[in-house]
C-alpha cells in the first residue's frame, strides 16, 4: 500500500482474508468472487484490477494458493488479476491462473499503477509538442494563404471588364427605354383613334349580335326543351344519371321521370310478355302507372 501511495495515490479496496492454514483457501476464493460480483456504481466501487498477494513463506504456508477453489475463482474472475504470492522464486497454481504474475507484492503495485510524476511529465511533454505542432500548422496555413493571395488577380484587372460591361448595359438600357416610350406613345395615339363614339357603337352592336346568336344556340341545345313537346327524361333515382336504354332502366330499378311540369318516381319490377310479342312492365301496388 505504501508503494501504491508513493507511485500514484489510488483508491484501494482491501478484502482481508486468511492466507494460510485451515479455511484460507475458502476465504481467498470468496474474496475473489466477491470482487467479481460488485456492481459498477454500487456503494462499494467495483475495482479495475485485483491483486492477490501475500508475503513469502514455505511451500506449506503458500499451499492455500494451490487449492482448486482458489485457482477456479481466479481463472473465472472477469476483472484482471495480478498474482503476487511469496517471493520471486515461489510459484503457485494461482500464478498460472491469473492474468499476470508479479514476483513480489511490491512488484505487483509497481505493475498496477504508473508513477504520477512520470505521467505529469508525459502529459506536459505531449502538451508542449501539441502546442508546437499547432503553431507550425497555423504558420504553414498562413504561408499557403499568402501564396494563394498573391496568385489572385488585381482588383482593377478583375473588375475592369465587369465595369465596362455595366456601362455598356446602362447605355443600351437608356436607348431601349427611349424606343419603348416612343412606341408606347404611337400605340396610345392609335388606341385613342379607335375609341371614337361611332367605332364603339359598331363594336357594341356586333357584340350584341354575337350574344343573341349564342343565346339562341343555348336554347336549342337545352335538354329540357324537348319536354315541352310531350317527352320525358328518365334518370336513376340513386345516382341521378340519365338513362337512355331499356337495359339501363331495368338495371336501375328505381327511376325518376321528369316531365314538363314536374317529376314522378317509379320502380321497374317485372317484364311481362303480351300476345303478339309485345311486352309491358307489370306495376306494384305502390307504383304509379305511366299509362
Amino acid at each position: 500500500l505504501h508503494r501504491l501511495e508513493d507511485r500514484c495515490p489510488t483508491h484501494v479496496v482491501v478484502w482481508p482474508v486468511k492466507v494460510q492454514g485451515e479455511g484460507a483457501a475458502a476465504e481467498i476464493a470468496a474474496a475473489v468472487r466477491g470482487f467479481d460480483a460488485l456492481a459498477p456504481g454500487g456503494p462499494v466501487p467495483r475495482p479495475d484490477l485485483v491483486i492477490v498477494a501475500r508475503g513469502g513463506g514455505s511451500i506449506e504456508d503458500l499451499w492455500a494458493f494451490n487449492e482448486e477453489a482458489v485457482v477456479r475463482a481466479v481463472a473465472g474472475c472477469s476483472i484482471p488479476i495480478i498474482s503476487a504470492v511469496g517471493h520471486e522464486t515461489d510459484t503457485t497454481l494461482c500464478d498460472h491462473a491469473a492474468d499476470l504474475r508479479a514476483p513480489t507484492p511490491t512488484a505487483a503495485a509497481e505493475i498496477a499503477v504508473p508513477v504520477l510524476a512520470d505521467l505529469r511529465l508525459t502529459i506536459a511533454s505531449h502538451g508542449t509538442r501539441t502546442e508546437r505542432c499547432a503553431r507550425r500548422y497555423v504558420e504553414r496555413g498562413r504561408e499557403r494563404l499568402d501564396a494563394l493571395a498573391r496568385l489572385l488577380p488585381k482588383r482593377d484587372a478583375l473588375l475592369g471588364p465587369q465595369r465596362q460591361r455595366a456601362d455598356d448595359a446602362g447605355a443600351r438600357l437608356d436607348r431601349g427605354l427611349e424606343r419603348r416610350v416612343t412606341r408606347a406613345r404611337s400605340d396610345l395615339g392609335q388606341a385613342a383613334g379607335a375609341l371614337r363614339p361611332a367605332v364603339l357603337v359598331r363594336q357594341a352592336e356586333r357584340a350584341r349580335d354575337r350574344l343573341d346568336a349564342t343565346w339562341r344556340l343555348v336554347q336549342l341545345l337545352n335538354p329540357d326543351r324537348i319536354l315541352e313537346r310531350g317527352y320525358a327524361r328518365i334518370t336513376a333515382r340513386a345516382g341521378g344519371e340519365t338513362l337512355s336504354s331499356a337495359a339501363a332502366v331495368r338495371r336501375a330499378g328505381a327511376v325518376s321521370l321528369r316531365f314538363r311540369d314536374g317529376t314522378v318516381d317509379a320502380r321497374i319490377d317485372t317484364r311481362v310478355e303480351r300476345a303478339g310479342g309485345k311486352t309491358y312492365v307489370a306495376t306494384t301496388p305502390d307504383q304509379q302507372t305511366l299509362l
